[in-house]
This record gives C-alpha cells, structure tokens and sequence, in this order.
C-alpha cells in the first residue's frame, strides 16, 4: 500500500471515530456506572477500578498482581489525591503530574502492561472530564484536560492490532509501533477519540489471529452488556458499522 492510500484510510478512520463519538460513549458511561454506582468512598471506587482493568487482560497473573493489590490496600493514605497516587506508584515525588506520568506509574506496577496501564489512565480521565456522567469522582486534582504536552497511549490491543494489519500487512504493529505513528500525527486530545476504535473493531470482526474475518458481528455486540439492545439502536449501529468496514477495506 503507497503512503498516500495509508494515510487517507487513517484519516478517514479518525474522521469516522470523531463524527460517531456518541456510540461507544454511552456503552463507556454505562460501563463506569457498573462498576462504580456500588460504591462511595474513593478507596472503594479506586479499588473497583483497578480490578475493573485489571481483568481485562485475557489471561491476568493473578500470582503477580495479588501482591500490587495488597500494597494498594495497605496504603489508602495515599489513595486521596491524582499526585499522591502517582508518587505511591513511582515511590518518591515527581516533578509533573499528568496521565503520561499515571501510565508510567501503572506500568512499573508488578503485573500491568502497556495495555492495562494506558486503559487505566484513559479510565482515570474519563472520570474527571465531565463527559462520561461524571466529574472528579476520585480527586479534586486530577486534570480535566489533556495538557498538549502529556502524551496519551491508545490501549492496544488484537483487536486494534488486526485493524492496523488490515490496513498495512507489511509491518508486524504492536503497541509501541501504533502509538508512535498516532502520537506523531495527532494531538493529546485526538488520541483520546482513537480510543473509540477498540469498539468499532471488536463488533466489526469474527474470528481470530491477525487475519481475522471484518464483518458485522451482531453476537459480539450482544455480548456487551453495556450496549443498548432494542432493535432501533442495533439497526442504527449495524447501519453506521458498514461506513466503518468500507473505510478499512483492503481492497
């Protein structure tokens, strides 16, 4: 594929995300909802959090992460605030505070990947920029902006692997390839809207392994339980999903 068929098929997609943002927003508000509307205290929510992410993994080490779970609890005085939660996880204070410096912190943690770490920052912004049903609901200090210096890492994934692999066989994408060709074309705040793209490739393909089948996947969506399920709404996501499989055809 030349460069300037790969670059439009990426501005397409990113077109496409920021022109359909409402969708997988209201299946992310619905998800924080879950998993936070139980509890009241901050330790409590951190802790869901935490576990929320944490077992997103396909296989997690729970050998591994038991001992990162037992330090979290035995220091809920360092719970309260966006800077004392990162100088817990680097260990002593840091000159800048922002969610660059949250994933590094989460990805020196015994049993957190790129992955976990970048979704766990996505998370902890997303609960504090008013735009997913809630507002500052750990600590009062947590940005709720993306500062344009603070780099955002996309949480990749298979299934956002595979896309770039559709789009260009050529090279072998993992998560570092990924974030470097979007964090050098798009803003703090744009990466934010490619987080969207894990929603639309995981109802978008059947199958597995890097040559999997892009199609419309009515069980994937029912498998989320966050997704709205009347007839209307699955008629109109299914609709929208074939403009995002025409931009990532191949062909």
């Amino acid at each position: 594929m030349n460069s300037e068929t790969y670059n439009s098929k990426l501005s397409a997609l990113f077109h496409f995300l920021n022109e359909n943002r409402d969708y997988n927003k209201k299946v992310q508000s619905n998800s924080y909802n879950l998993f936070l509307s139980p509890f009241d205290s901050v330790e409590d929510k951190l802790y869901s959090v935490l576990y929320h992410v944490a077992n997103t993994q396909s296989q997690p080490r729970i050998d591994v992460l038991a001992p990162f779970f037992q330090k979290v609890y035995s220091n809920k005085s360092k719970l309260h605030s966006f800077r004392s939660f990162i100088d817990f996880l680097t260990g002593n204070e840091n000159s800048v505070y922002n969610y660059e410096s949250l994933y590094y912190g989460m990805l020196g943690q015994a049993g957190w990947g790129n992955k976990t770490s970048a979704l766990f920052a996505k998370t902890i912004y997303h609960l504090h920029n008013g735009k997913y049903g809630y507002q500052n609901v750990l600590w009062e200090d947590a940005p709720k902006v993306i500062d344009i210096k603070d780099r955002v890492f996309l949480p990749v994934d298979a299934v956002i692997e595979t896309i770039f692999y559709r789009i260009d066989p050529s090279i072998k994408w993992n998560f570092h390839k990924i974030n470097k060709l979007l964090q050098d074309n798009y803003s703090s705040e744009e990466m934010e809207i490619w987080d969207d793209l894990w929603f639309w490739g995981f109802i978008n393909q059947r199958g597995s392994g890097l040559n999997r089948e892009f199609i419309w996947n009515e069980a994937k969506y029912w498998a989320l339980l966050e997704t709205a399920k009347d007839e209307a709404s699955i008629n109109k996501i299914k609709d929208v999903s074939t403009r995002f499989l025409k931009i990532i055809d191949n062909k």
